[in-house]
């Protein structure tokens, strides 16, 4: 929490326990989450939170590079942690839109590849599957 620490005294931002409770529960929770889905689970633990203040901690975490924001292809967008330096890709279930978290190395040295054959030099880069997970492809089988 020491980078948000830092940007909460570089731009002169107030602290208050509410948000201090947002932060720490959403970095704890290591999930992706849309403000209302960590509105909805704040608020079982904790009374008096509003959604603006999530939705404010959420956009803070993300401009202070803590969070990453994703819209996977609802125009919906989600916040997970970035607390770690590795990268990971998602698959995304089209039915009950879960999403699931993978590293594949031959993944990543093949978009290297790709790269430098072209002589393009990557800043930056995502990938997303979507389709249908094993959950949902075994309800429909059972109907």
């Amino acid at each position: 929490m020491k980078s948000f620490a830092r940007h909460k005294t570089k731009y002169g931002l107030k602290s208050s326990s509410k948000r201090t409770f947002i932060v720490d529960f959403f970095m704890k929770a290591g999930r992706h989450f849309t403000v209302e889905e960590l509105y909805n689970e704040i608020k079982k633990h904790r009374k008096g939170i509003s959604y603006s203040t999530v939705y404010r901690a959420l956009k803070l975490l993300a401009d202070c590079g803590l969070a990453g924001e994703s819209m996977f292809g609802d125009s919906v967008s989600r916040y997970e942690p970035i607390s770690r330096s590795d990268h990971h890709d998602h698959l995304i279930c089209s039915r009950c839109g879960r999403i699931i978290e993978f590293e594949n190395g031959k993944i990543e040295q093949l978009q290297h590849n790709v790269a430098e054959k072209y002589g393009f030099s990557v800043s930056a880069h995502r990938l997303e599957l979507y389709g249908v997970c094993r959950e949902c492809q075994r309800k429909r089988r059972r109907k």
